[in-house]
């Protein structure tokens, strides 16, 4: 079949056949979280049942009276949303009934307020997959540093200056911690690669028990670049390193997403008006940028991330289009 011959209704049939999200929220342009949470909800199918901490994914798809949501979904605080969702699985199974459980939060749900809750949710073995969209800072409150903000950017609460450029602290290993818990499966994802994390969210789903997926998830607003620029900045975080894409099982590295051309870290933080500041002509902000590309060689030798050679699942090919119109995932 040629491409002049293919009509509208075929395409159609290859489109996902469901989504949790529908479109009429009012997130902003380009926003990288309501991205990542549509492409889940698309993976995971439509029998499952949503707990969604407070943040950006809930004010923005929930302004009364309207919701967005297309499954069962229930608000929880910023500190309880994997409290609630294992008390939503355990009614479930009292039920006899089958359907996951999804856990949604933004990283200050997740690396801070909501982590007390995350980590008893996961030693008590409950059958939810906990989704983190990671857009590094509180996003929802006026973009404050969280414990996931990168060292170096600056945010409302660590801005840059002539004392500090910008947040002073590394950004905390989460997948480390949620690793020393020995849960059955955990991975990072990104919007910039839509096949990869569709087959991370299945392999998830599939698995019974507690299991994690760490979105990295780019906000135009509080990173400072274009919403038409999303999946760009996304893809560079990856490509340089300081974005690694992996799977664990029990704590062990099952699977990584290979590097095939490196780019330097200045070209992700370039695309960023929170890191402009590290560019300017003085030593200090010199120094910041070694720091920084020295993170992402440690993450590149640490997981493997060098490519020896082409192929089909590294940086390069993951989301191509191959023969039938299929992607690999």
């Amino acid at each position: 079949m040629t491409a002049e011959t293919i009509s509208l209704a075929e395409l159609r049939k290859h489109q996902p056949r469901f989504t949790g999200l529908s479109p009429g929220h009012r997130a902003c342009q380009g926003c990288g979280e309501l991205l990542a949470a549509r492409l889940v909800t698309e993976a995971a199918g439509p029998d499952v049942v949503v707990a969604n901490s407070t943040g950006c994914l809930e004010v923005t798809t929930t302004s009364w009276p309207d919701s967005a949501w297309r499954v069962p979904w229930l608000h929880s605080l910023f500190e309880n949303g994997a409290a609630i969702a294992s008390g939503m699985e355990a009614a479930l199974k009292a039920q006899g009934r089958a359907s996951k459980v999804l856990a949604f939060a933004g990283d200050g749900g997740t690396f801070d307020i909501g982590f007390q809750a995350l980590s008893g949710m996961i030693e008590r073995g409950h059958n939810v997959l906990f989704v983190c969209y990671d857009n590094e800072a509180y996003m929802n409150t006026g973009v404050q540093r969280s414990g996931s903000t990168p060292v170096g950017a600056a945010t409302t609460t660590s801005p840059a200056g002539k004392e500090r450029l910008g947040k002073r602290h590394l950004k905390k290993d989460i997948l480390s911690i949620i690793a020393a818990h020995h849960m059955p499966y955990a991975a990072t994802a990104t919007v910039a690669y839509p096949a990869d994390l569709r087959h991370k969210v299945r392999r998830a789903i599939e698995v019974e028990g507690p299991t994690f997926l760490l979105v990295h998830s780019p906000c135009p607003q509080g990173w400072g670049h274009d919403g038409s620029r999303t999946v760009e900045v996304a893809r560079l975080g990856v490509q340089s390193g300081l974005v690694p894409l992996i799977e664990l099982e029990r704590g062990a590295v099952t699977g990584v997403m290979p590097i095939r051309e490196l780019r330097p870290v200045a070209d992700y933080l370039k695309a960023q008006a929170r890191f402009r500041h590290l560019f300017a002509d003085t030593a200090e902000a010199a120094r910041e940028l070694q720091h920084l590309q020295a993170l992402a060689e440690h993450n590149i030798e640490r997981y493997g991330l060098s490519a020896p050679g082409p192929e089909p699942r590294d940086t390069e090919g993951a989301d191509t289009v191959r023969r039938g119109g299929q992607h690999w995932a």
